[in-house]
């Protein structure tokens, strides 16, 4: 793909979830696929006609099984936060189509003890989890979703101790 093309590509829509056990601290999933050691929040794609909210709730029962009974949302992303994938990744992900993603962020309070988190899910995307404080989060993180993160955090910062 030339430069041109991936400039030409869209954006897939998207949402994160920042899940907090109310203590500061955030869900970390360790990607079953992609490189080793990367760990992420619970992110997926906004399906046609979903409104983000559910599109959050709907991919953090589908990655974690908590259900949406068991979290209170505190906030939300003002804005839409965008990523680029890396060259060499574009044409393996999502058959090309898209050269990143922008992604709305929530900020959701784990209500329920931890015992109601589980990754071993119909189609899994972790191979383990843990909680994270912030900086370990951002850590962890791929360096080309850092920056998104950064800015994520540090938007929900004032909201992470409830």
């Amino acid at each position: 793909m030339s430069d041109d093309d991936i400039a030409a590509l869209p954006y897939r829509p998207c949402v994160g979830v920042m899940l907090t056990d109310g203590a500061g601290r955030l869900f970390a999933g360790a990607r079953m696929h992609g490189a080793a050691g990367a760990w992420q929040a619970p992110q997926g794609g906004i399906d046609d006609g979903e409104e983000p909210q559910a599109a959050a709730l709907r991919e953090l029962e589908e990655e974690t099984g908590v259900q949406p009974q068991h979290v209170t949302v505190l906030a939300r992303t003002a804005d839409w936060h965008f990523y680029d994938l890396p060259r060499d990744v574009i044409p393996n992900r999502w058959g090309g189509r898209f050269r990143g993603q922008k992604q709305i962020w929530y900020l959701i309070r784990l209500d329920a003890g931890g015992d109601v988190i589980d990754i071993a899910v119909d189609h899994p995307e972790f191979s383990d989890w843990r909680w994270m404080t912030p900086e370990e989060m951002i850590a962890a993180i791929v360096p080309f979703k850092r920056p998104v993160y950064k800015t994520v955090l540090n938007e929900f910062s004032e909201y992470l101790d409830r």
